[in-house]
């Protein structure tokens, strides 16, 4: 799945209200006293963070946000109405810098909203400046202008899930099984060169990175480019291969990788997925979940393949529940 992760745009926040001259008119006084209200704010402007990794793509050819201006103060005292804020929807996992100051945002939670500039406040009406030295005051003040930025934007991936798995465990092609994804599947090693997204009912994200190999954190191969990215992972789906003739020695040579990173990511709940169940016999499954079930909770393993409805099925349904707990 092709990712739109950077934009630019300029954004303004809306301009105040006027505040307004105007007069109490009574019966029998024409010119009863000061009464004009003051302008409203103009609004604010947030970032919102949804789920949705391909929202940024909408923005491509969009320039410029900008929010409504308050509105002009009015007679009888009252205050015009606030201009409406503006929420920009970005991906969990968007940073966002305001160039001219040098603020940055991080959404790091489905929902979190920021603001980013702040709406004009309004002017104030000739009521405001009554006092008993000017009775009859004629002043009011124009809205303060709205604040203005050019801001970049940059997706850092975040995902709800990631798999981990040496090259050729089948990754790319549980993602498009259990997600509709397109990633580029072979038969050969690292086919993968980028990040792979789907998504799960639910809006949960997997991610299928390119496969660890022994030396992975210390930059060998691709997977260090994976690694730096699942620190923020609820999940580690770990794919095995049952084409391997070493399932424990395929599984503690990833886990090694992790725990030889650093920063938590061996202590990361972790699902063990064992594929392409179609290549071998029955026995070879069985037997191979066993010499896995003395590392991990057995309730946590599953064995599947790409082939098999049911089983795509069901992993997904588990995957669902386990992410939104």
């Amino acid at each position: 799945m092709a990712l739109t992760d950077e934009i630019h745009f300029h954004a303004k926040a809306g301009n105040g209200g006027v505040g307004v001259v105007r007069w109490r008119h009574e019966k029998g006084r024409e010119f009863a006293g000061a009464a004009g209200g003051n302008g409203g704010p103009g609004g604010d402007i947030y970032v919102r963070a949804v789920r949705d990794i391909n929202i940024m793509a909408r923005y491509k050819t969009v320039k410029k946000f900008e929010s409504p201006r308050g509105q002009d103060g009015m007679n009888q005292s009252k205050q015009g109405k606030s201009g409406e804020d503006l929420y920009i929807d970005l991906p969990i996992g968007s940073v966002i810098k305001n160039l001219e100051t040098g603020r940055v945002v991080e959404l790091l939670e489905d929902g979190q909203e920021t603001k980013i500039l702040h709406g004009g406040r309004g002017g104030l009406g000739n009521e405001h400046f009554k006092a008993s030295t000017n009775v009859r005051p004629e002043q009011s003040t124009p809205g303060y202008p709205g604040e203005e930025a050019d801001f970049t934007v940059e997706l850092n991936l975040i995902a709800d899930a990631g798999f981990i798995g040496l090259p050729n465990a089948g990754k790319s092609s549980l993602l498009n099984a259990l997600t509709h994804a397109h990633a580029k599947v072979a038969s050969y090693a690292f086919t993968t060169l980028d990040p792979n997204l789907g998504a799960l009912p639910g809006g949960f994200i997997l991610a299928d990175i390119p496969g660890l190999i022994e030396g992975a954190a210390e930059g060998k191969g691709l997977g260090h480019q994976f690694l730096k990215h699942v620190k923020r992972t609820k999940v580690l789906i770990h794919l095995i291969s049952l084409e391997s003739d070493a399932i424990v020695a395929t599984y503690k040579t990833v886990r090694e990788e992790l725990k030889k990173y650093g920063e938590g990511l061996d202590e990361k709940p972790e699902i063990v997925v064992l594929t392409k169940t179609d290549m071998v016999d029955k026995k070879a499954v069985v037997a191979a979940r066993k010499k896995i079930e003395k590392y991990c909770d057995p309730k946590n393993i599953f064995e599947v393949s790409v082939l098999d409805d049911a089983a795509i099925k069901k992993l997904g349904e588990e995957l669902t529940k386990i992410l939104a707990k």
